[in-house]
């Protein structure tokens, strides 16, 4: 995956560090034993996902690969397991 940058965006890392702290929200409230805590440690867990969504709308996401790129890439993929 080092050779593909997956995941090394803004949008990216936005949205996994608020999910991070929405499921350490949820986590602590879970063994407290507070129910309505719990439900909003899930509910930054989905702002989270919203937030990194409209990053990569907003264009700080990957940008998507032409079908040229994804055919060169096949081809090098192809290349490498048969060698």
């Amino acid at each position: 995956m080092a050779g593909s940058s997956h995941g090394h965006t803004p949008a990216a890392w936005t949205g996994v560090i608020i999910a991070f702290i929405g499921f350490c929200i949820a986590g602590l409230f879970m063994v407290a034993a507070n129910p309505l805590g719990f439900w909003a440690g899930l509910a930054v867990i989905a702002v989270g996902g919203l937030v990194g969504l409209a990053m990569k709308a907003a264009g700080l996401g990957m940008p998507k690969e032409s079908a040229e790129l994804a055919a060169a890439r096949a081809r090098a993929g192809e290349a490498q397991t048969t060698s």
